[in-house]
């Protein structure tokens, strides 16, 4: 209980706190992050970025394990990358879903493997071993031919991360992505340098989920991957 002198004080606080949240000083901002599920490329490890392979039958059932873990949440709005892959599984999530807005938005595509496109790395070495040498030595800044370097890929996507907060403040945005965008949104928001985009580990068919603050960010899941329809969540891959 409260005392008598307490009482009008908590009362204040209160109403203070629920002024601060009209105004939007407050506002969480919930973002569900969503890889798409498993294709042919990713089976075989080729490089994949702009590339449209069919998603395996793994892949499949992956999609619909989001729909399912997904189907309770009310999303506004939704960003999608713009392969076959993302609008595949971004379909899956809103089928029967209305008044959602859908952006495919090339900001949240996957870095760019220019002329490693669709090759292994023992093929990438056995056919441009001076590249390969040169890219991993550059750092952030290294790139295949035609392709994106970790820098430029940093850039934009913490742009439209930044884009995002600023258009839906307060709201619950799904964004089906790839890797290494998610990757990067966690280095950003966690204080990491890109470079270490590598130790968050984001699977296919997974679900990363930061609620934003003005103050900062906070972790609900990252890299939870939705048991398959019809497995028990211990049998899942």
């Amino acid at each position: 209980m409260l005392g008598a002198a307490a009482a009008p004080s908590y009362r204040r606080r209160v109403v203070a706190r629920h002024q601060r949240v009209r105004e939007g000083h407050t506002l969480r901002t919930s973002v569900w992050l969503v890889r798409h599920g498993q294709t042919q490329l990713n089976r075989a490890r080729r490089y994949q970025s702009h590339s449209d392979s069919p998603l395996t039958a793994y892949g499949l059932l992956q999609t619909s394990a989001l729909a399912l873990r997904l189907r309770p949440l009310p999303f506004g709005v939704a960003l999608v990358s713009p392969t076959a892959r993302t609008r595949l599984a971004a379909d899956a999530i809103l089928a029967r879903r209305n008044g959602v807005s859908v952006r495919h938005d090339p900001a949240w595509a996957e870095a760019s493997h220019g002329r490693w496109e669709g090759l292994t790395y023992r093929e990438v070495l056995a056919r441009y071993p001076d590249e390969a040498r040169a890219r991993w030595a550059a750092g952030l800044n290294g790139r295949a031919e035609g392709g994106e370097s970790l820098a430029e890929v940093y850039a934009r996507v913490t742009e439209a991360w930044q884009a995002l907060l600023r258009d839906h403040p307060g709201g619950r945005v799904l964004v089906v992505t790839h890797a290494t965008p998610i990757q990067l949104v966690l280095c950003h928001c966690f204080g990491l340098a890109p470079s270490r985009h590598w130790q968050w580990r984001v699977d296919q068919g997974s679900v990363t989920c930061l609620d934003v603050y003005p103050s900062g960010a906070i972790v609900r899941m990252v890299n939870e991957v939705p048991p398959l329809p019809g497995k028990r969540p211990s049998e899942g891959a």
